[in-house]
């Protein structure tokens, strides 16, 4: 267990504060910039994240909101979870550790000069200490529950594509099942597999899908949206087929159900947003414990719409209520027992629908998620009925609050 920090550790890393809000993005491009110069650790990461900012970014504001909360860490758990079930998609190690505190500390050296004397980067060296030890710790419990469960593994599995289907004009979905025939972890829904893919003409690449099928002790499924340009995802649509072999760690991520209830559950979704959420539907509808469940989505059409005869079919059967928003382009026809609007959905619409009784589970882009979250915060939900993934990198350390 981490040692806690002395007063005056935390006292120096408050009074970077201001600092941190001025330069903390030029920080952690600089210290990225020297962490990637090693190919083993840039190996690691996902460098689409790279490219459009946004890892450094989500460093900076979790660096931010640690320096904001030295004094009392418990409000950064979630956060603090986030990061380690991340790190172990990734099979982040403690030998990794190290090469990231002689990055950041250089990098703070380099940008803040001669702000940046000895005793900020001690106090920066120890706080950095502190936090990497705690999720040294909370990643080896997730790394060991890995290897004792049912079906288990750590590292990286050969996984064989025995299926792919076109869920709509830019969704395909890829189902996965162990090259060895042996069983698999059963995943908690909404849960994500990580992926190490060598892609002809890029090299090694990692990247994190959301399971979109119930759990089993056979296989997963994954369902990918081409993104222009994108290397992987076209990758995946353009070239993979049955009999591919894919690299994947074990199910991580913690946009999981809470303890099962009663209460009702609202799940909210833009675009590609709603593959967790068939997961999650998957073991909502058939729980012993009946909970009345909203589904609302928005998609730019019919065209883009993935997995809409499945909603229908949970909506006819009364197992759900389902709203669909069509931003872009009205639908022709109606469809079943599903709600259908046209329009992008707004804040006072969502207002009127809101039942203070429901926790919500929202996904999607970051500018939707956002405005969502803040939309239920103003209406006077508390954050612990509001759970939310982003995706990507994508820190939430601003909503902390």
């Amino acid at each position: 267990m981490a040692a806690p920090l002395d007063d005056a550790t935390r006292a120096i890393v408050k009074a970077c504060v201001p600092a941190l809000e001025a330069h903390g993005l030029t920080i952690t491009q600089e210290m990225y910039k020297r962490l990637l110069a090693t190919p083993e650790i840039r190996d690691l990461f996902n460098m689409s994240h790279q490219k459009d900012g946004e890892q450094p970014k989500a460093l900076a504001l979790a660096v931010l909101a640690y320096a904001r909360h030295i004094d009392d860490l418990g409000t950064l758990g979630g956060m603090v979870e986030r990061i380690a079930e991340k790190h172990v998609g990734l099979n982040i190690l403690p030998e990794h550790y190290p090469f990231v505190a002689t990055a950041l500390l250089g990098a703070i050296a380099h940008v803040l000069g001669d702000a940046a004397t000895p005793e900020v980067l001690d106090a920066w060296g120890k706080a950095y200490w502190f936090l990497a030890d705690i999720l040294i710790g909370r990643e080896g419990q997730i790394y060991h529950a890995h290897e004792t469960a049912p079906g288990g593994w750590t590292g990286w599995r050969s996984f064989t594509v025995s299926t792919r289907v076109r869920e709509s004009e830019n969704i395909t979905s890829f189902v996965l099942t162990p090259t060895d025939g042996k069983p698999v972890m059963r995943h908690q829904p909404g849960q994500y597999l990580s992926f190490r893919l060598d892609i002809p003409g890029h090299g090694s690449q990692r990247r994190n899908y959301s399971i979109s099928s119930a759990p089993s002790d056979s296989s997963y499924r994954i369902s990918v949206r081409r993104m222009g340009g994108g290397v992987v995802s076209e990758w995946l649509h353009d070239s993979v087929q049955p009999g591919t072999e894919l690299q994947v760690s074990a199910p991580a991520g913690d946009f999981t159900l809470s303890e099962p209830s009663s209460a009702p559950v609202v799940l909210l979704s833009a675009g590609v947003g709603l593959t967790p959420m068939i997961s999650l539907l998957g073991a909502l509808t058939s729980a012993q414990t009946p909970a009345a469940i909203r589904y609302i989505h928005t998609t730019p059409s019919t065209d883009t719409e993935a997995f809409g005869e499945y909603i229908n079919t949970l909506a006819q059967s009364g197992k759900i209520q389902a709203d669909v928003f069509y931003s872009q382009k009205a639908p022709t026809s109606a469809h079943g027992a599903v709600t259908q609007h046209t329009g992008r959905m707004t804040q006072d619409w969502l207002k009127s629908q809101i039942d203070p009784r429901a926790t919500y589970y929202i996904c999607g882009p970051d500018s939707f998620m956002r405005d969502v979250i803040a939309t239920l915060r103003e209406a006077g939900l508390p954050k612990a009925q509001l759970r939310y993934e982003f995706f990507g990198s994508a820190s939430d350390a601003d909503l902390v609050t």
